[in-house]
């Protein structure tokens, strides 16, 4: 028995999520979301890019998130085998119109969007499991269960599938994949009375490579900051105590984020995850897209979760458009839209895969701008990928410029390359 009808149904109410239903329902669609929790709730992720702004400004919710928001103004990288730690600074980028980006708290930010899309007229159920997809020729049905255990079910033209980490269609059709050329696992915590940069770089995030991996800094507003481990699995099989321990263990391993968190105290149980990278085999099908961490998530090291979910949504609410009133053009509208969700995760993949050989910690460590390569490097840290900014043939120099470091270091590359392979056939 079908209880409601919808234009479009959302599963999942994070960034993505929220983002299409507002850009749908400010269209006039009738468009319900379904979460599974309720706003606000914890999430790791904390780091935003600068090419999120203009995507704020899009949605009407930049004052909103700039008073919840640390700025934040260049990414700072510490290595152990450099005397000197890099700051990237954004204004540096090839665009010098996005000097800035935030620290946000997740749970904060994630409900700024959610009542955002409210507010634009889409219709939200929390504490709302979806069960089950019956796809259709013409839509889809939908059950879920609420939270006192009753269930209702939705008739829909389109399903979106923003459900994260739980990739709730990819799972359920059998098509989510590990990724086979990366492998990591993370543990994290929140502390209070950590020492931050000085002055204007106070917001800036730090990333710290380890012998086993890389940890991240992350300062907010309210004086917590987020610290983190992104590690090899090997690495994390080894804990012999609670994940608490386990974790001071694991940041004592790094003197320079160490001596940041000397007089710092943890304000809550720490949390550690399993393999999370992967991918799924499609982005989309004749009437669903999926957004964001729904299809694939490598690894969080240049922040760009947020980024890639948002971008998704924008790009997956035009597609929507498209197959719900152009259907003759819905076949090429999908194409696009399976096109652009591959080209983000693909430019940051490259750099992901290679972040811990020492080539790549050489190019960082040691930068340098001829044929404004930085710059162009810059760019892309700041997640400017998807706009006409000249940074394709640059960063395939930077590229040619890697392998060549690669071979004048070719004893560590080499045993770097063993150890990432060992590594990831180790799932």
């Amino acid at each position: 028995m079908v209880n409601h009808c919808c234009d479009v149904l959302v599963i999942g109410a994070g960034p993505a999520g929220s983002t299409v239903a507002a850009l749908l329902a400010e269209r006039g669609r009738n468009v319900v979301i379904l979460e599974k929790e309720r706003h606000p709730r914890f999430h790791i992720g904390e780091s935003l890019l600068p090419l999120n702004l203009p995507l704020f400004e899009r949605l009407g919710v930049a004052d909103e998130v700039a008073r919840i928001g640390m700025p934040k103004f260049g990414a700072e990288f510490v290595s152990p085998w450099h005397k000197q730690p890099v700051t990237f600074d954004f204004a540096h980028a090839l665009d010098k119109s996005f000097p800035s980006a935030y620290q946000v708290r997740r749970s904060e930010f994630d409900e700024i969007l959610f009542h955002n899309a409210v507010r634009k007229g889409a219709h939200a159920l929390e504490a709302c499991r979806v069960t089950a997809v019956e796809f259709t020729a013409e839509g889809a049905f939908v059950t879920a269960r609420l939270e006192d255990g009753t269930e209702q079910r939705w008739s829909t033209r389109f399903v979106v599938d923003a459900s994260g980490r739980d990739t709730f269609l990819a799972s359920r059709m059998g098509i989510k994949r590990r990724n086979r050329k990366h492998n990591s696992a993370a543990i994290y915590g929140h502390f209070t009375g950590a020492k931050r940069l000085p002055g204007k770089a106070e917001g800036n995030l730090t990333v710290f490579w380890f012998e086993h991996g890389w940890q991240w800094f992350i300062p907010l507003a309210d004086g917590t900051t987020s610290v983190g481990a992104v590690c090899w699995p090997y690495y994390m099989k080894t804990r012999r105590t609670g994940t608490d321990q386990f974790f001071l263990d694991t940041i004592a391993l790094c003197p320079a984020l160490a001596e940041r968190l000397r007089d710092a105290q943890l304000t809550a149980p720490v949390t550690a995850t399993g393999n999370y990278s992967y991918v799924a085999e499609r982005t989309m099908g004749r009437n669903y897209v999926m957004l964001g961490d729904a299809y694939t998530f490598i690894d969080p090291v240049f922040s760009t979760g947020v980024l890639l979910a948002m971008q998704s949504a924008f790009a997956g609410a035009d597609t929507i458009e498209t197959c719900l009133d152009h259907p003759a053009r819905a076949q090429a509208a999908l194409k696009r839209f399976d096109a652009m969700m591959r080209r983000g995760p693909g430019v940051f993949s490259w750099l992901i895969y290679r972040v811990t050989t020492p080539a790549l910690r050489e190019l960082f460590m040691k930068p340098s701008n001829r044929f404004r390569v930085q710059e162009s490097l810059i760019s892309v840290l700041a997640g400017d990928i998807s706009r006409d900014t000249p940074v394709r043939a640059r960063m395939l120099l930077f590229r040619a410029i890697y392998y060549a470091k690669s071979l004048r270091l070719l004893r560590q590359s080499v045993s770097a390359w063993l150890r990432r392979r060992r590594a990831i056939q180790s799932a």
